[in-house]
């Protein structure tokens, strides 16, 4: 028994680090916004705040792959948390200090955004060998990864709520970093002597036509595999979207019409727990029943909060739809990281997991700038309408292209870029990344 624990510490670990960095994650979604609003008054810059946060997130996704597998994975992830823990601490300091500037407030979000993404990306690309390691299906694993995230999401967002309207959104950006330093700490302790977790001793040195060699070969896996392909330009549009959503809309909508912070932190907690629901419910029914119908049928309803709120602006009605979009969400994750897990060969999961991170990304930069100058041009409800309007119609793509049919049988690539045959399905893991607003995307 003492040895099955000790085999099963390593995806403990990893569970346990995202889930104190993912609650802190809520809490930025929470308190940044927030805390933008309160010193600026502007949608516009709260907006731009949100830019300066996504795009080095993607630079760093795009760059950061055949680094991650050099470095180490542990060591990535480590950095990663610390990085981000000193940027979102120093925002409130400066904030008291009285020097705080609007550029210095978008300088540390954009530490943040460059440093998030290799870190996320280094933990994901391991629960399948610890899984392993564990004896612990990978079904179940990786179940549990998309479980323990949103559960994560969940009490973030909650205790972020209230922590604002209770205590201002400086305390919250404190507590925040403290999340990231102790998930720093946790890999730092559990993942020791994990050879998967160590850097690739026989890799040569990263010169850089060594680097661009990864760089391409991790692009290019992405690129010849037509099921992976489609998802990453899916899940570039809606996750656009649903920062747009997340990092502006939501927090206007919650304090022009729904009361404040509270009531943000509520509905994403809400959110949160069905989605959770929804991906412990296909962790157990999930290779019951094909994977396209049940994904482009959770899709669509995960819709459901954005055109919600352009219709009402008392909270009840926002509740349920929470509540109905978040299950319909929580089965995305686990459908969509069974495909990836499926497909890529681990020896590429960290350069095929930074482009998809890329890709999937790319217009998140937008998505807050964009929504911040909507809703100064067109009104909160004109806004929430095109968001919520063009996120559905998105969602209608697997039902529009047989590509998405290979759901349900992905063609494994081997790494020598040569088809391996449909792979078997082992259930659900974590494949797409989206932004980390638990608002209807599916993320990695």
């Amino acid at each position: 028994m003492r040895l099955l624990t000790h085999a099963r510490t390593p995806l403990v670990t990893v569970l346990s680090a995202n889930t104190v960095s993912i609650s802190g994650n809520s809490l930025t979604l929470i308190g940044v916004p927030w805390f933008a609003l309160e010193t600026t008054g502007s949608a516009g810059k709260a907006g731009l705040v949100a830019f300066c946060a996504a795009a080095p997130v993607v630079v760093s996704a795009l760059a950061g792959g055949p680094v991650i597998d050099r470095i180490g994975r542990r060591r990535v992830s480590i950095a990663s948390d610390l990085v981000c823990a000193l940027a979102l601490a120093a925002i409130p300091l400066l904030n008291q200090a009285g020097v705080l500037r609007f550029w210095m407030l978008c300088a540390l979000m954009a530490v943040t955004g460059l440093f998030h993404a290799p870190g996320e990306t280094a933990r994901n690309v391991l629960i399948p060998d610890l899984a392993r390691h564990a004896g612990t299906p990978l079904s179940r694993a990786a179940s549990l990864y998309d479980a323990v995230s949103r559960g994560a999401r969940m009490i973030g967002a909650a205790v972020g709520g209230l922590l604002v309207a209770a205590l201002g959104a400086d305390t919250v950006l404190y507590v925040d970093g403290a999340t990231f330093l102790v998930s720093a700490l946790l890999v730092l302790a559990g993942l020791r002597g994990i050879p998967s977790a160590e850097p690739h001793r026989d890799a040569p040195a990263l010169n850089l036509t060594a680097y661009r060699a990864d760089l391409r070969e991790g692009y290019s896996f992405l690129l010849r595999n037509r099921l992976l392909l489609a998802v990453n330009l899916m899940v570039m549009v809606t996750n656009g979207l649903a920062m747009s959503w997340s990092s502006v809309l939501m927090p206007i909508h919650a304090r022009e019409e729904l009361g404040g912070a509270s009531a943000q932190g509520l509905l994403v907690a809400v959110f949160g727990g069905s989605a959770l629901a929804g991906a412990l419910l296909y962790g157990v029914l999930g290779h019951h029943v094909p994977r396209r119908p049940v994904f482009t049928v959770g899709f669509l309803i995960s819709t459901a909060p954005i055109l919600t709120a352009a219709f009402t602006d008392t909270i009840p009605p926002m509740v349920v739809a929470a509540a109905f979009g978040g299950l319909g969400a929580g089965v995305l994750n686990p459908i969509l990281s069974t495909a990836f897990y499926e497909v890529v060969p681990d020896a590429l999961r960290s350069r095929v997991g930074g482009a998809s991170t890329a890709a999937v990304l790319l217009t998140t930069p937008l998505g807050g700038l964009v929504a911040g100058l909507l809703v100064d041009s067109l009104g909160i409800t004109a806004a929430l309408l095109l968001v919520g309007g063009s996120f559905f119609l998105a969602t209608l793509s697997p039902l529009v292209f047989p590509v998405w049919r290979e759901l349900d049988a992905p063609a494994k690539i081997s790494e020598d870029g040569g088809a391996a045959g449909p792979a078997s399905s082992s259930g659900p893991s974590t494949p797409v990344p989206a932004p980390e607003s638990e608002a209807t995307t599916p993320r990695r």
